[in-house]
């Protein structure tokens, strides 16, 4: 398998100048309206072109593990019942340092186009939310990468804070990982604004579960794999709310229980319990991927039940039935917990 390898580093300097303005403290946020994403959309495009809503479900099919993220996190920290469904509001910024294939955001998306996205303030973002007539109770931040801006969450949290309802807002972002901008561009008082926010969490994904699924998923250079682990454990000793997705199409499923084996390992050796605050995520087509996939795509998304039963036995092997039955909320990364 030969695929054009991305420059990593390249890419997240390029695209974090296009996207951000630390001296206006503005981001430049996805425009829907007119994009391969928005015929996606179960409700119309909102915050004036800026924003959608998203759904998130813990279960979509029997043959995949559930997903409790971010429905669980966000209703103990707001203090709700635990529902099945939970609405987001969710904001994306506009660049992305890799181009995942089986992504469901439309590349021109992700290369800080003019046409598709618009320079705005975290206040103007609250302000647009706030004004929403069905306002969900949070708040997605998406992207994209959204760690090529750092600042952004930082900002949101501010602002949300400001305005008094940071107990009434749950704060939810992504990172997948590529670079260590956390800690380049925000200063430690910035971190820890973040680390001891009271209702945020954050998830990372690692884009496959060895160097080949990583290389196959994200087109990086495979050495990348392996630093998914070192960024993860920085955000580790920090004490964040911290849950992590892992994606397991793959052009081959060869010795996919070894591979499994090393992988879980790898997890452990960053916090025993790891692998239990880790959901795997079952990759479906979405409009923007339809004109992306041929034969090996197909393939991998087969590939990808192989995998996640091997994922399955792993947990099964190292866990106890009632360690695997504790609320992701309540699995303990190293002396913390989210409640």
């Amino acid at each position: 398998m030969r695929l054009k390898t991305l420059d990593t580093e390249k890419m997240s300097e390029k695209y974090r100048r296009a996207s951000i303005d630390v001296g206006r403290r503005e981001i430049l946020i996805s425009y829907f309206p007119g994009s391969q994403q928005e015929k996606d959309f179960t409700e119309p495009a909102n915050c004036s072109g800026l924003g959608r809503i998203r759904h998130f479900t813990r279960r979509i099919n029997t043959a995949w593990p559930s997903n409790p993220l971010p429905i669980d996190p966000a209703c103990r920290a707001l203090g709700l019942s635990v529902e099945q469904r939970f609405r987001a509001q969710v904001f994306q910024n506009a660049v992305c340092n890799w181009r995942c294939w089986y992504c469901f955001v439309d590349f021109d998306l992700l290369r800080a186009s003019a046409r598709h996205s618009k320079w705005t303030t975290s206040r103007q973002l609250v302000d647009l939310y706030l004004a929403e007539p069905k306002r969900p109770p949070m708040i997605d931040l998406t992207g994209g990468q959204p760690d090529l801006t750092p600042e952004w969450v930082v900002w949101m949290m501010r602002e949300i804070s400001h305005r008094g309802m940071e107990r009434e807002v749950y704060l939810w972002s992504d990172d997948n990982l590529s670079n260590d901008y956390f800690w380049r561009f925000l200063s430690d008082a910035d971190r820890a604004v973040i680390a001891q926010y009271p209702t945020y969490g954050r998830v990372c994904c690692f884009k496959g579960f060895n160097s080949e699924s990583f290389h196959f998923n994200t087109q990086a250079d495979p050495a990348s794999f392996n630093r998914q682990f070192e960024l993860m454990r920085r955000l580790i000793d920090l004490g964040i709310d911290l849950y992590a997705y892992v994606t397991l199409t793959t052009p081959s499923t060869k010795q996919v229980d070894s591979d499994m084996e090393t992988f879980v390992d790898r997890l452990q050796e960053l916090d025993a319990n790891l692998p239990l605050r880790t959901v795997p995520l079952e990759i479906k087509l979405f409009s923007p991927v339809k004109h992306r996939m041929n034969d090996l795509k197909h393939q991998s998304l087969q590939n990808q039940y192989r995998v996640v039963q091997a994922w399955t036995r792993e947990l099964e092997r190292r866990f106890s039935t009632e360690a695997r039955g504790l609320s992701i909320v309540d699995v303990r990364l190293r002396d913390r917990t989210s409640g």
